[in-house]
């Protein structure tokens, strides 16, 4: 595999994707619930709108199946797979307040997690893949031993844990949700193996992710916060990518990337207070698929729930993996308060003397 990040830029030539892993199943769309809710089925049809036009580029599936028990347990406790079935075999019902299931919820959770696991595993043995899997429930909320804010299984970490135990020394999470990943951090923040890093609002749901949580023990460093303040625009997203999380994915030196790839950032989302453009979504895939070179860089669904932002901005990540559009990162002026959650990131990293 070349190295990570060695600085080099797609040629002519091979600007333009030939094909692209697309990861997607209409039993994804049984997990539903009774009444109204923004974590719905009709996402799926807005994310795969983003699909329509790939003018000479092939979508490339994956076999998968339900996960294996051992597949879960990797990320989440002994007997969650084992607890959630049994919860879950209810039919109708909540698990807290915001996370709901319904008859077929057990199916698209088992799917959507055994996805995961076999993208995890084919990613290793694919160098130079992209890859992007429209996942429903979506995961990065899921703690280990409890679902959480519309999670049930944490997807992602299924991935990630897979990659490493197919045989990934590092393995790099990068989370632009608007909310912060604090299942995804819960459960690597103690691993050195796996980087996490995660641009979300703040103060909001669910209430964690301050600069200063940087990971413990063995895994101090490999754990990234930028918490922005509502209002945040593609401005200081730009500064972000370019100063943070670009310069710790050099240094970490990742064999796979993985994107918890929410779209309720953007300005149009109805859950959310930040101000991005569908464009930036695309500028952030443009630089990390820019730096990956050949290491594999997959984008799985999290958040989203303004369907016509989250179907364009499936659209410029996509257009931005296949070589179509590629928008640079916006290099305007950055708001002080933005200007200042960067630095405290920055500082809460800093060497210690």
């Amino acid at each position: 595999m070349r190295a990570l990040f060695s600085g080099s830029t797609p040629s002519d030539d091979d600007a333009v994707r030939e094909s692209l892993l697309i990861i997607d199943d209409p039993r994804f769309e049984d997990h539903r619930a009774r009444d109204t809710h923004p974590e719905r089925p009709e996402r799926l049809a807005a994310a795969r709108a983003g699909l329509e036009v790939l003018p000479g580029v092939a979508r490339r599936s994956l076999e998968f199946g339900d996960a294996r028990p051992e597949e879960i347990e990797r990320v989440h406790r002994p007997g969650y797979a084992h607890a959630l079935d049994e919860a879950l075999a209810h039919g109708w019902g909540h698990l807290d307040p915001d996370t709901f299931f319904s008859p077929g919820s057990r199916q698209a959770t088992w799917l959507a997690a055994g996805a995961a696991a076999r993208l995890g595993e084919q990613l290793v043995r694919s160098p130079g893949e992209r890859a992007l899997a429209l996942l429903r429930p979506p995961g990065h909320h899921a703690r280990p031993g409890t679902p959480m804010g519309f999670c049930l299984v944490n997807n992602v970490a299924v991935a990630a844990a897979a990659a490493r135990a197919a045989g990934a020394a590092r393995v790099a999470i990068v989370d632009w949700d608007v909310h912060h990943g604090n299942g995804t951090q819960e459960i690597f923040q103690e691993d050195p193996s796996v980087l996490f890093v995660s641009l979300h609002q703040s103060p909001f749901y669910p209430g964690t992710g301050a600069a200063t949580e940087i990971g413990t023990g063995a895994g101090r460093g490999t754990t990234v916060n930028v918490p922005f303040g509502a209002g945040t625009g593609d401005e200081a997203y730009g500064a972000a990518f370019r100063e943070v999380v670009l310069p710790r994915l050099r240094a970490f030196a990742p064999e796979v990337v993985f994107v918890s790839a929410g779209f309720d950032a953007h300005a149009r989302d109805p859950l959310a207070q930040l101000e991005l453009q569908s464009s930036l979504f695309g500028a952030m895939t443009t630089a990390l698929d820019d730096l990956c070179g050949d290491v594999p860089l997959a984008l799985l669904l999290e958040g989203g729930y303004d369907l016509q932002a989250l179907a364009d901005s499936v659209r410029s990540c996509v257009d931005a993996l296949t070589g179509r559009e590629r928008p640079a990162l916006p290099e305007g002026e950055v708001p002080a308060a933005a200007r200042t959650a960067i630095e405290r990131t920055l500082a809460a990293h800093a060497p210690q003397d």
